[in-house]
């Protein structure tokens, strides 16, 4: 059994360090109210992008253009959203595992990582990484997003890769975040023509001016940005979200472990108080 003053010690370390776990949480709590609010105000205009994408592709036919077509590379860029540090739950672990899950060759995943955790990990786990943009998920912003896109559409328009992903984390609510793996290019025609209503598959035709491919040239680099910038917003949501939980259920399980400590102590106490009362009486007895 431990002792007393063994007992105190330990106390006073979790003590301690719930102070650490609560004052995150606060901090965590704060955060998330600020990218929470971020985050919903530009999911309205990611969806509209995808909407309009998805609208102008289901009225067109047969296009030919370099971002609906794959590319000769065998090669997967992957855009990888995660934190830059943990104390998160599962928050990092989990976009891991859904790239390890994804079916996508180590060999030919080729990433561009916002975040160090996901990046030491995976590159621990024999994934390439081309370009890392860790210090832009800390206070995102739309140019981050341009930036990250114009490197990977390079790549893509260069042949250096022929598909795109975005692994991020959505935004639910304050307890919910999904993991989520996008293919950004090439865009599937169909897919997206298979969102239609029957209202919708009655229109007309598309028709570009100046021409489809200078039309796409515009618009799609604008539904790639938007994409990505959502995808920082929502992760940083997502992470925020995912700290505070986990500290506040280490916050709870250090309050149950100095609950028991508490008890252990005055047990020991008592035991001790005891003996010593023993002691004395039988002392006493010895001596009468």
């Amino acid at each position: 059994m431990a002792t007393m003053r063994e007992i105190k010690r330990r106390k006073a370390s979790i003590q301690s360090t719930q102070q650490i776990t609560n004052a995150m949480k606060l901090v965590s709590t704060v955060k998330l109210q600020k990218s929470r609010a971020k985050a919903e105000r530009t999911r309205p205009y990611s969806d509209m992008m995808y909407a309009t994408v998805n609208h102008i592709l289901s009225c067109t036919d047969q296009i030919e253009h370099p971002y609906l077509q794959a590319g000769q590379s065998e090669k997967k860029g992957i855009i990888v959203v995660s934190s830059n540090r943990g104390l998160a739950g599962g928050y990092n672990s989990n976009i891991v595992r859904l790239i390890q899950s994804s079916g996508i060759d180590p060999a030919d995943a080729v990433l561009y990582t916002v975040g160090k955790k996901a990046r030491e990990a995976l590159s621990h786990r024999g994934y390439r990484v081309v370009k890392d943009y860790s210090d832009r998920i800390e206070s995102p912003e739309y140019s981050d997003a341009m930036e990250i896109g114009r490197r990977v559409m390079e790549d893509y328009l260069s042949q250096e890769i022929g598909e795109i992903y975005l692994v991020y984390t959505s935004f639910k609510n304050t307890v919910s975040h999904e993991p989520k793996l996008l293919k950004l290019l090439p865009i599937d025609a169909e897919a997206f023509g298979a969102g239609m209503d029957a209202e919708q598959a009655d229109e007309l035709p598309m028709s570009y001016d100046p021409g489809e491919a200078e039309v796409l040239d515009k618009l799609i680099p604008l539904y790639m940005n938007s994409l990505i910038y959502g995808a920082l917003v929502e992760s940083l949501a997502s992470e925020n979200g995912a700290r505070m939980q986990a500290m506040d259920a280490a916050t709870s399980n250090a309050e149950e472990m100095i609950d028991k400590l508490s008890l252990q102590y005055n047990r020991a106490r008592q035991a001790s108080i005891t003996q010593e009362i023993t002691e004395i009486i039988g002392g006493a007895n010895a001596i009468g």
